[in-house]
């Protein structure tokens, strides 16, 4: 706990002086409004002591959908510092007390998932985002998990890239790519299961009590590993696109966590989706 109080004495002063200036980048659309955020959460997980691990590299093909599995509120911090990206996010968050501020002056697409019938409003939002140009992370297993295990990924939203390219004039491919969290050790020892929901945060465990260990617990590792991205057109079947992005991910945490290289499939192993051949993930005309 006394690691806890500088430690939000500098997150507070950080907030206040970046906060201007993404306010004005909002306000008058200027560029910066996704760089600001970047800066934000880079210095943010210097101040927390989160060391990031990266394993590949996002595309640099736009738009762009990311789908990847979630283990904790952190990961918005951890994406964040590492490229800029728009987050898709249920809708509880927007009324959280400072997360959902946040979230709002990064232009997150807030979800109703017990609505069902919202799906296409959801759908077009995030088409929306991606025809703006924007890194698009949606959380594919429509819950945090507890950071080992990666549940089903849900395919629903997933097609916002038929949707963007049905209106789009500009486009006849969105690039889709997977992405996988793995929270590896704290303070230097493996997270195993005593030390799981030091990080995870997932089920009942309640948020503040959550936020103040992560901000007290010192060091953390995570690697953020990046599958290889594929543009798709408007053929592609979307569950199938979540199927094998789920498998890409499920893969590369389960390498990271036993500390392994990330492996490269062989194209006997892929699954195909439409015009492409995604496991690792390599072009074909299948």
């Amino acid at each position: 706990m006394m690691r806890f109080v500088p430690v939000i004495i500098a997150l507070a002063a950080l907030t206040l002086v970046l906060l201007p200036f993404q306010l004005i980048g909002l306000a008058f659309g200027l560029s910066w409004q996704r760089r600001v955020p970047r800066l934000y959460h880079r210095l943010l997980c210097a101040i927390v002591g989160v060391r990031i691990r990266q394993a590949g590299r996002i595309t640099g093909e736009t738009p762009v959908l990311i789908l990847a599995n979630h283990a904790s509120w952190l990961d918005i911090c951890v994406i964040s510092a590492l490229t800029p990206v728009v987050f898709v996010a249920k809708s509880e968050v927007a009324g959280w007390p400072l997360f959902g501020w946040l979230a709002r002056l990064q232009r997150t697409v807030f979800i109703d998932r017990e609505r069902r019938h919202r799906t296409g409003d959801a759908t077009e939002q995030i088409a929306g985002r991606l025809l703006d140009g924007n890194a698009v992370v949606l959380f594919a297993e429509g819950t945090s998990g507890d950071g080992t295990r990666i549940l089903p990924f849900k395919s629903a939203l997933v097609g916002s890239v038929h949707h963007a390219l049905g209106v789009s004039t500009r486009h006849d491919k969105i690039t889709v790519q997977p992405m996988s969290l793995a929270y590896t050790r704290v303070n230097g020892l493996p997270i195993g299961r005593a030390l799981r929901e030091r990080v995870a945060w997932y089920g009942d465990t309640e948020l503040l009590p959550h936020f103040i260990g992560v901000l007290s617990s010192g060091a953390i590792d995570v690697t953020v590993s990046w599958g290889e991205p594929v543009a798709l057109d408007i053929g592609t079947d979307r569950k199938q696109i979540a199927r094998v992005a789920e498998t890409s991910v499920r893969r590369m945490t389960a390498d990271a966590l036993r500390a392994r290289p990330p492996r490269t499939p062989s194209p006997a192993s892929g699954v195909a989706i439409g015009a492409v051949d995604i496991n690792g993930i390599s072009a074909s005309n299948s």
